[in-house]
């Protein structure tokens, strides 16, 4: 049974920074583009932050510059660098293969205070 686990999330004030990670199990997923998706509340959930099997990364412009995303494949692992976040960045955040494929796990919560 494929299972992602997210963690990570938290309450930060503004132009703080957060590190979430991405467990996944039940998959070999190094073969697969990853992502960082988001859900805020009252919006549809969008992708943030892609890296491809090879390690090429892609960025939402909201976000670029901001976050990084990277991964451990040795540890079935992808993580997401947040800085400088803001308000706007308020959101769920979950992990899943680009395009999405897989069950979504519970997410993570970010919460950004003004």
């Amino acid at each position: 049974q494929v299972q992602l686990v997210e963690s990570g999330g938290g309450l930060v004030q503004g132009g703080g920074s957060l590190r979430l990670s991405c467990a996944a199990s039940g998959i070999i997923f190094s073969g697969y583009a990853m992502g960082w998706y988001r859900q805020a509340p009252g919006k549809q959930r969008e992708l943030v932050a892609r890296i491809t099997d090879t390690g090429s990364t892609n960025y939402a412009d909201s976000v670029k510059g901001r976050f990084t995303i990277s991964r451990d494949n040795a540890k079935n692992t992808v993580y997401l660098e947040m800085n400088s976040l803001s308000p706007e960045d308020t959101a769920v955040y979950y992990c899943n293969t680009v395009p999405a494929w897989l069950d979504w796990g519970r997410g993570t919560q970010v919460t950004v205070s003004s």
